[in-house]
């Protein structure tokens, strides 16, 4: 059997991902393609379902199981003038619903699969797709930003500035127990996700002013935040603070001939929900899926269907949920008109077993049901 040659562009998450699943295989040879200047530790931390674990855990052969700390219950609370309302609780008893892990551990576990899977790592600066034309398939991975897609993509995405940035770092705690938090605050969703017995990251999406207006003084208003929801006057020490912009993208167009965008290049989504990378998983796993299909019916992917039934299996569920995820984060931003209804609403919510076990579903598995 002659290999098809498949080549990855980008060393992210997505890319590192993409790489390892495809590798594995039967008549695939993988190329990985990563920058030459070496990036920056990404001293972020990230949620997965418990599905897209098991679908790490299967790519994966030397798993580090402590590297994926579990929650089996998640809180959510929504800030009224009087209180913080604790309006939804999704737990587990013999399963997990969600874990955490910290993204440099994980790349570098990667990085460790893909050597072990002899996948070919190619240093070099890609300014030009034309190099890459003996390929049957080119999956870029580098990012939303990229100017290479205005070469392949035609069609204008769907765009919107949310004019927030999201404000990330470590907490060491002696805190006895904490549970995985989503807090609508007035200032912005904050949401608490424990990594480790003592250490926790945290996401505050506050509007950008906000930000600005505060910037020299943030790790002190992080901190003294983090101690008035949580209720707790144990001191806590904060580390790796980060801030990036907030966006929502989705392309219309997901691929010309051979090549595909993946990763945060595809869709960009508020952090809200936890959801970005979810759907990264789930768009790799029918991409091997589809890939698999094809490769074992001898059929070349460059010319094949193998591209179109991607975009047609994943961007309804890409949509969908991004648009879902802006519409949450639109009900629970701060209006003075709508706030009394909200509060009403959030209230009711508590009792809704229905409503609790649909949000379970769509958490772990999304809409692929």
């Amino acid at each position: 059997m002659i290999k098809q040659r498949i080549c990855i562009v980008g060393d992210g998450l997505s890319g590192l991902m993409t790489a390892v699943v495809l590798s594995k295989l039967p008549g695939i040879d993988v190329n990985l393609i990563a920058k030459k200047a070496r990036k920056t530790i990404d001293k972020r931390t990230t949620a997965i379902s418990d599905t897209n674990y098991k679908f790490i855990n299967q790519n994966i052969t030397s798993l580090g199981q402590k590297l994926f700390w579990p929650s089996k219950k998640i809180e959510l609370f929504y800030q009224t003038s009087k209180e913080n309302i604790n309006f939804l609780n999704l737990d587990e008893a013999n399963s997990n619903l969600m874990y955490v892990f910290e993204n440099d551990k994980v790349k570098s576990l990667l990085l460790k699969e893909i050597s072990k899977n002899k996948i070919k790592l190619i240093r070099k600066d890609v300014k030009n797709l034309i190099e890459l034309k003996n390929y049957e398939l080119i999956v870029l991975c580098i990012g939303g930003q990229s100017k290479i897609y205005n070469n392949i993509i035609k069609k204008r995405s769907i765009k919107k500035d949310y004019k927030e940035i999201a404000i990330t770092g470590y907490v060491r705690h002696n805190y006895e127990t904490l549970n995985t938090s989503q807090f609508f605050l007035k200032e912005g969703p904050l949401a608490i996700l424990p990594f480790s017995k003592h250490y926790f990251s945290f996401v505050w999406s506050v509007k950008k002013n906000f930000f600005e207006n505060n910037s020299k003084k943030i790790t002190t208003l992080v901190k003294n935040k983090i101690i008035e929801i949580l209720k707790n006057k144990k001191d806590i020490t904060i580390s790796n603070i980060q801030s990036y912009p907030i966006s929502l993208s989705l392309r219309r167009q997901y691929h010309q001939k051979n090549i595909l965008i993946l990763g945060e290049g595809l869709h960009t989504i508020h952090p809200v929900a936890g959801q970005g990378f979810n759907l990264v998983l789930r768009d790799i796993k029918k991409l091997e899926e589809i890939i698999k299909y094809y490769v074992g019916l001898g059929i070349s992917i460059k010319n094949s269907y193998a591209l179109n039934d991607f975009y047609n299996s994943r961007k309804p569920e890409n949509t969908i949920m991004s648009l879902g995820v802006d519409a949450t984060h639109s009900f629970f931003k701060q209006n003075k008109y709508l706030d009394p209804f909200k509060e009403i609403i959030v209230k009711n919510i508590k009792n809704n077993e229905t409503l609790k076990k649909f949000s379970k579903i769509i958490s772990n598995r999304g809409l692929s049901l």
